[in-house]
């Protein structure tokens, strides 16, 4: 079942978010975004020290996790 929810539009124009950026998006926690960093579960952008993830990654990653509202 596709999602309708469109995230190339609700996520603002960008190449790469931090952590902190994605969690004041009020997309994903900085916990959670370091949980799935630290399980592999979402690919990031290593430079120097920090991590970032592609604006392209997170849009794939809340695709696969939404679970669509069933419309009768």
């Amino acid at each position: 079942m596709k999602t309708i929810t469109d995230y190339d539009k609700l996520i603002p124009e960008g190449i790469v978010f931090s952590i902190r950026q994605i969690h004041k998006m009020g997309l994903i926690s900085e916990s959670m975004c370091k949980k799935l960093i630290f399980n592999k579960s979402i690919e990031v952008l290593k430079i120097g020290s920090k991590n970032y993830i592609t604006r392209q990654t997170l849009i794939e990653y809340l695709e696969a996790n939404t679970i669509p509202a069933i419309n009768d």
